[in-house]
C-alpha cells in the first residue's frame, strides 16, 4: 500500500466517524426533544413559542427538571387531604354568595397545597412553570385563572368570568390534592351549574 492510499483511507475513517458521532448527537438530540415533548405536553409548545426557538425551549425545560428534583414535593396525609377538600367545598358553596371572595380564597388554597406539597412559592411564573414539570396538563389551568383573577382585580371580570376562574383553579387543586375520580364529578357540576 502507498502513502496515498493510506492517507485516503485515514480521511475516510475520520470522515465516517465524523458522521457517525453527528448521527448519534442527532438522535440522541431527537430523543431528547421526543421526551420533553412527551413530559411537557402542550407546555412544550408553549415554551417553544414563548422563547422563539425549540432548543432556547428545550433548554429551559431542562432547568425547570433539574429546579424541581431539587424540591421535595410530598404526598398529603389523609387528614390534611380532608381539610383541604373540605376547605374548598365551603368556598365553593360560598361562591353565589360572594364570587370576588370565592375567587381569592381559591387562589389561596391552591397556593397553600402547593406549599404544603413541597412547592416554593416564587412569583407566579416561577410557580407556574415548576407545576408545568410533574403536572402539564393542568398548568394552563392555573394561568388561566390568574388572568381572570388579574381582570377582577382591575374589576374588569364578570361573575361567569370568576366561575370560570374558580374551574380552573380547581382543575389544578384536583391534581395536586390527587383526588379520586367520583369526587371530579363536583367539578363538573360546578361547571354546569354555577
Amino acid at each position: 500500500m502507498n502513502t496515498l492510499d493510506t492517507q485516503s483511507m485515514a480521511i475516510l475513517a475520520v470522515v465516517v466517524l465524523a458522521i457517525i458521532a453527528v448521527g448519534a448527537w442527532l438522535y440522541s438530540r431527537k430523543k431528547q426533544s421526543d421526551r420533553l415533548l412527551q413530559r411537557f405536553g402542550p407546555e412544550y409548545g408553549r415554551a417553544v413559542h414563548e422563547m422563539g426557538s425549540r432548543t432556547k425551549a428545550e433548554s429551559e425545560l431542562r432547568a425547570r427538571e433539574k429546579r424541581v428534583e431539587q424540591f421535595n414535593i410530598v404526598p398529603l396525609a389523609p387528614v390534611d387531604a380532608d381539610r383541604f377538600s373540605q376547605a374548598w367545598r365551603t368556598l365553593q358553596g360560598r361562591f353565589v354568595d360572594n364570587p370576588k371572595g370565592a375567587l381569592i380564597e381559591a387562589d389561596q388554597l391552591v397556593r397553600e397545597l402547593m406549599l404544603k406539597r413541597g412547592y416554593p412559592m416564587g412569583d407566579f411564573e416561577r410557580r407556574a412553570a415548576d407545576i408545568s414539570v410533574d403536572h402539564p396538563a393542568v398548568v394552563d389551568h392555573y394561568r388561566a385563572a390568574q388572568a381572570i383573577a388579574a381582570r377582577d382585580q382591575r374589576g374588569e371580570a364578570d361573575t361567569e368570568e370568576m366561575r370560570r376562574a374558580v374551574v380552573h383553579y380547581r382543575s389544578l387543586f384536583d391534581e395536586l390534592l390527587e383526588v379520586r375520580q367520583d369526587e371530579r364529578a363536583t367539578v363538573k357540576e360546578m361547571e354546569v351549574h354555577p
